[in-house]
């Protein structure tokens, strides 16, 4: 006498086919049906190596997350029932785990953007390869949330009046004109002879208050 226990199917009679127009599951909704029912197939026997993902699941998840984030209302109607059917098991489990992680699949702004980057990093942050899972720690300890490798660099503004800026221009040309005086007479050129040699600054720029 077969352990497993049996399992009963109770098909619904006289289902209403949905009127035309009327929206079909997106695929979300087709992937967390679908995960309920191999929940309980699994309960009842199920074998789970059609549950172990292969490297063409992976690919086939990879495309159908690519598509869905670049059109969702697209991949929602190019993945129709019979495409849908046809997927194995393994995939509708990644494929449902995945749409639950990328809640926001959509790329539409730099949020979402952002959001998208981060969950794929964290997922290579488990990559078996070291080199891809320390580079994913990088990139992820270098958003500005976490800031663990982000450089700063502080600058120091200084505000100042606008007579402490003629006070010290007052001192620089003060010291030039000081400089000037004292060379030797020889090394000058006099370009006007009418024209003043001493400069009024307090004409120039003003009576400080």
């Amino acid at each position: 006498m077969s352990d497993t226990s049996e399992l009963v199917i109770t098909p619904d009679l006289g289902v209403i086919v949905p009127p035309e127009g009327m929206p079909h599951a997106t695929l979300r909704e087709r992937a967390a049906a679908a995960c309920r029912t191999l929940r309980v197939l699994t309960d009842h026997g199920l074998d789970p190596e059609m549950l172990a993902p292969t490297p063409d699941d992976d690919k086939v998840v990879g495309d159908l997350m690519h598509a869905f984030a670049a059109d969702e209302d697209m991949t929602n109607r190019m993945v129709n029932t019979a495409k849908f059917s046809s997927l194995r098991p393994a995939v509708i489990l990644q494929l449902d785990e995945a749409l639950q992680e990328f809640s926001h699949a959509v790329v539409k702004n730099a949020v979402q953007v952002r959001q998208f980057v981060t969950n794929k990093l964290l997922l290579e942050s488990s990559n078996p390869d070291p080199r891809v899972r320390i580079r994913a720690l990088e990139l992820l300890g270098k958003i500005s949330d976490v800031g663990l490798f982000t450089e700063r660099s502080e600058v120091t503004v200084t505000h100042r009046s606008t007579d402490d800026l003629k006070q010290s221009l007052r001192e620089k040309l003060d010291a030039l004109r000081s400089k000037a005086l004292k060379s030797d007479a020889e090394d000058v050129n006099v370009i006007d002879s009418d024209a003043p040699l001493v400069v009024d600054l307090d004409a120039e720029l003003g009576e400080l208050n």
